[in-house]
């Protein structure tokens, strides 16, 4: 499946920058906030960071009712009309500009409110960390905060959030309108704890002036990168995140969607250990053990791979959406005007792209917690991600804003049908409390695998039993 190449404008540039740093590498976004890239290549290597919060875990379970308790007196406590009420809201650095437009449009429609940012860390792991040192010291002063998507479920499961659920079916929020895996990601234990703000998925970049257009499957993928490796000055056929940090363990979760497989299942039960699991893992070590990927391929993040993609050094490439509009800047790109993007290739169930991008939580201390639903519900409904989109140039998290003509003109890759479909078909990585411990086994074990240590059975036999035993303390 092709998609157009478009150019995307100089806002969509920066929101992807700035925002990358935060999904993982987007993982980069608040994507290169981290969404597995630069928020983006850096964000999801430190969203495998530490978990303060973890030891607490056990003896936090059993107070979610009394959180909902407590959120239910401070609902009683709203500010009388005409009250003025100050809220704080605290996100990542965001070069945009969007937030301060954002947070002008929701004052002006809600004048008895005032919202005040807190900047936090341009690291995300860092935010992660002092989220959890405020928040499970009972901290009041933050209201509304911003959240990668691997967050919800250890911050619903310590208690440092409400749960949105009376909010959202009081004022009738459709949660069918938002992308599935959004949703998903904010979902646990049958609850919603976060609102999807802005999202995030992976894509195969691919020279249009070597092949007409890019494989359909990763056979397909595999047969092609091995042809066409060293054609107009290529070294390799294929580039990917296989360095031992949080982007493999998104590169995986793609191969296992995309084969039928996945790690945990919304009940908590470890599912990994599965014929589907096994025949993904070993798809993923033909390609990284090929002679088409470079020999350091087990070094590479999302810095590296568009560093030698943008040199011309690949026929093809994974990677976030943000290198797009690296690939047209005559600064850093010697393949301009080469470069067309598509969904990932498919294997038995089809295409499946890893789930980067930020949700919107509420402090389960706040003072005014109502004065913060009405902020998280204005900034991730129609008019907030539209400002969103336009003036940060983030993926929206609802269908309905790629129809939308403004939202297209501030950046064309929204306005492709195929970009709207790999968002679509994101897979969330595994929703559970404990995601840094399971991340840092699925990192372990799947680098053993990918450098020949063990076979495929082993790895998931090995994962099936170490994520299990983590589970269970």
């Amino acid at each position: 499946m092709r998609i157009r190449n478009r150019v995307l404008t100089s806002v969509m540039a920066l929101s992807m920058v700035g925002v990358l740093a935060a999904c993982g590498g987007n993982d980069g976004g608040d994507n290169m906030e981290n969404n597995g890239g630069a928020d983006n290549a850096n964000a999801d290597t430190n969203d495998a960071a530490d978990n303060d919060a973890d030891d607490m875990n056990d003896d936090m379970d059993n107070e979610e009712e009394p959180a909902d308790e407590d959120a239910e007196e401070n609902d009683g406590e709203e500010a009388a009309d005409g009250d003025q009420v100050t809220i704080t809201y605290a996100r990542g650095q965001d070069a945009t500009g969007a937030t301060d437009v954002l947070v002008e449009a929701f004052e002006e429609e809600n004048p008895n409110i005032n919202v005040e940012f807190r900047e936090m860390p341009a690291d995300t792991g860092q935010s992660h960390d002092q989220y959890v040192t405020e928040f499970s010291g009972g901290d009041a002063s933050i209201d509304v905060f911003d959240a990668d998507v691997i967050w919800p479920a250890e911050f619903a499961q310590a208690n440092y959030v409400l749960e949105l659920d009376r909010f959202i079916e009081r004022d009738g929020i459709d949660l069918d309108d938002y992308f599935e895996g959004t949703v998903d990601s904010g979902t646990f234990d049958g609850r919603m704890w976060a609102m999807p703000k802005f999202t995030d998925a992976g894509l195969l970049y691919y020279r249009s002036d070597i092949v007409d257009g890019p494989p359909e499957t990763w056979d397909e993928l595999i047969d092609m990168a091995g042809e066409y490796a060293g054609e107009e000055g290529t070294d390799f056929g294929y580039l990917m995140q296989a360095n031992q940090y949080e982007g493999l363990v998104v590169n995986a979760i793609e191969f296992f969607g995309a084969y039928g497989a996945e790690v945990i299942d919304e009940d908590q039960n470890v599912t990994i250990n599965s014929p589907e699991a096994v025949a993904a893992l070993e798809k993923m070590m033909e390609i990284v053990q090929s002679d088409f990927v470079p020999g350091d391929i087990l070094n590479f993040d999302e810095p590296a791979t568009h560093t030698a993609f943008l040199e011309g050094q690949s026929v093809f490439a994974r990677n976030w959406p943000y290198m797009q509009a690296m690939t047209e800047d005559e600064d850093v790109s010697q393949v301009q005007g080469n470069v067309e993007f598509a969904l990932l290739p498919a294997g038995d169930e089809g295409s499946a792209a890893g789930l980067g991008g930020w949700m919107t939580m509420i402090n389960r201390n706040s003072e005014n917690p109502e004065e913060a639903w009405e902020f998280v519900k204005f900034m991730t409904g129609p008019e907030g991600q539209k400002i969103t989109a336009i003036e940060g140039g983030s993926a929206p998290t609802l269908r309905d804003l790629y129809d939308d003509e403004e939202v297209q003109d501030a950046a064309p890759l929204f306005a492709d049908e195929e970009f709207v479909a790999t968002l679509e078909n994101a897979v969330p990585r595994p929703v559970t409390p404990i995601y840094p411990q399971i991340s840092d086994i699925m990192q372990i074990e799947l680098s053993r695998a990918l450098s020949g240590d063990i076979s495929a059975e082993e790895a998931i036999e090995n994962m099936e039993q170490e994520i299990q035993s983590a589970l269970d303390e």
